[in-house]
């Protein structure tokens, strides 16, 4: 049967008339109005996306905002991030903030320095002492200068690796990390309270942050080497993010001289004309990373991703191809490197639930606190005192707490090539010491599956499912489930040498399911069979959840 063309009612067409009147930009003005004059002429598509346009506004959820650069209250645009902006000043108001400094900062894609002005200028008006970062640079930076400032809190405006039509909104508090609960409750509130964006007051008052701040960032990036050797070849992609001078700047300031940028991917462009999606992750998006890698016989690769707070690594394997490590692979390497020249009397190292469990055992080997958190750097840069560790598989690394609390791809990167020059001067590679982790702690192997549901009701309705019936064995192995709602949405399943791992993605319409497999070696010489017996149950694991969450 035909489902009959949606038409315009009288309410969108006066919700959306009245959006226009109380927009602050004209070329959004126009924007929306074109879109409206198309949907009063009876084009079906037009009223679809003008229904979708209005649906907002976008939520301030686990990331702050992020949505597409577009007129309407559903989207990045001017009117809504001066909405935005007013409700975080009166969320700062409220909790005996007034009057105190905050940092703003900006990264390159569509529309970002417009907001970034724009939420400066809401902010000045309201009384604050606005900084803003000299031009776009990676979100780490500005994290650190929210700290280095002593500001009370730092808006970061980047969409990290979404896609290029996107553009989003990061709030950090006086602690110098990502805002948590209820903060992000409160913040939304007072942004719906917040009045249209023609009457919220702007003044142009705001000053630019001096170069010491970047200055002082790449001197204390500087300091994170444990090791004297620095003869590496590294081959590196910002990803035509923001990323790409600071990495440079920060490698050589470490001592780190040899380093080649894939040139296509040098230098910003918010259209991303080289990758089908901006993320390390993503397949293909480092191709070109590791062809100039294999090209110019590099010892090292590096991948950033568009914002600079993620860092992917890539290595030459023992048959001479080059492959990029999965993140919990870069976890571990990092971790333990952290462990074992850590100064600290009693250090912690954290990761995140749905992480490799081998840095627990890390951890106690070298006698240090381990923690794991829910997902996101919000709740790892929480962990606990005496953190000096911490990531989680999604590429995010911390190596840096004492100085940036939140993942920090620029920091990462400096630390990686420390051990990697660190290992070639031993004659070894990065692929024995990840054979030696897992001679002393076992073979963990991990995965994803991401299952795409666009519909949040049918994504809640499989959730649901799952948690009400259970399976009772997964890969012939017999699993207990864990709930842990209502602190987060989020159902365990664990079982001898295996664990699984059900949570809805906070930034993306799909339901992600984490695997990990471990295996003991008894010996250096059964390190082999133990991983084919892990991989054989890791992809019997991956199949029987992808026909239990396809039912």
């Amino acid at each position: 049967m035909t489902q009959p063309s949606p038409r315009l009612t009288t309410g969108l067409r006066d919700q959306a008339f009245r959006w226009i009147a109380d927009d602050v930009d004209p070329d959004t003005r126009t924007e929306l109005q074109t879109v409206l004059a198309r949907a009063m002429g009876g084009d079906a598509d037009a009223v679809a996306e003008l229904a979708d346009r209005m649906a907002g506004p976008l939520t301030f959820g686990t990331a702050g905002l992020r949505g597409p650069v577009r007129a309407g209250p559903n989207g990045m645009n001017p009117a809504v991030v001066v909405r935005t902006t007013a409700g975080v000043a009166a969320w700062l108001t409220s909790h005996g903030k007034a009057g105190g400094t905050v940092v703003v900062g900006r990264d390159a894609r569509h529309g970002s320095a417009a907001f970034a002005v724009a939420a400066a200028e809401v902010l000045s008006a309201a009384g604050f002492a606005v900084k803003v970062l000299p031009g776009p640079l990676p979100t780490p930076v500005l994290a650190f200068a929210v700290g280095h400032l002593g500001a009370i809190a730092g808006i970061q405006v980047t969409a990290s690796h979404n896609p290029p039509a996107d553009n989003g909104y990061k709030l950090y508090d006086d602690t110098a990390a990502q805002i948590v609960p209820p903060a992000d409750r409160e913040v939304e509130a007072a942004i719906a309270d917040a009045p249209a964006a023609v009457a919220v007051p702007r003044s142009p008052d705001a000053t630019t942050a001096g170069s010491d701040v970047l200055e002082t960032y790449l001197s204390r990036c500087a300091t994170l080497p444990r090791g004297t050797a620095r003869t590496l070849r590294v081959a590196a992609t910002p990803m035509h993010g923001v990323g790409g001078d600071v990495l440079v700047r920060a490698l050589r300031t470490a001592g780190f001289t040899d380093v080649r940028l894939v040139a296509e991917q040098a230098e910003p462009d918010p259209d991303f004309p080289t990758v089908a999606f901006p993320n390390p992750e993503e397949p293909g998006a480092t191709d070109r990373l590791l062809a100039l890698a294999a090209e110019i016989d590099a010892d090292l690769a590096i991948a950033l991703d568009p914002d600079a707070d993620r860092c992917a690594l890539g290595a030459r394997d023992g048959d001479g191809t080059w492959r990029m490590l999965r993140g919990d692979e870069t976890g571990v390497l990092l971790g333990e490197h952290v462990l074992s020249t850590t100064d600290s009397t009693d250090p912690l190292v954290a990761t995140t639930i749905v992480s490799s469990s081998m840095l627990g055992g890390m951890a106690e080997a070298h006698g240090a606190r381990y923690a794991e958190t829910l997902t996101g750097f919000k709740w790892l840069a929480r962990a606990g005192e005496g953190l000096v560790f911490a990531y989680e598989e999604a590429l995010g690394v911390c190596v840096n707490p004492g100085f940036v609390r939140d993942k920090d791809g620029i920091a990462a990167a400096v630390l990686a090539c420390d051990l990697a020059a660190t290992t070639k001067a031993a004659g070894r590679t990065l692929f024995d010491v990840l054979d030696d982790l897992a001679v002393r702690h076992g073979v963990h192997l991990t995965d994803q599956v991401s299952v795409r549901i666009p519909d949040l009701r049918a994504r809640a309705e499989l959730m649901d499912r799952v948690r009400t019936a259970p399976p009772a064995t997964l890969a012939d192995v017999a699993v207990t489930a864990e709930d842990l709602l209502p602190e987060a949405d989020v159902l365990r399943l664990r079982g001898e040498g295996l664990r699984v791992v059900l949570r809805p993605s906070g930034t993306e319409p799909k339901l992600k399911v984490y695997l990990e497999v471990t295996a003991d070696v008894p010996a250096e010489e059964d390190l082999p069979e133990s991983r084919r017996t892990a991989a054989k149950r890791l992809t019997a694991l991956r199949t029987e959840l992808s026909q239990l969450l396809d039912r």
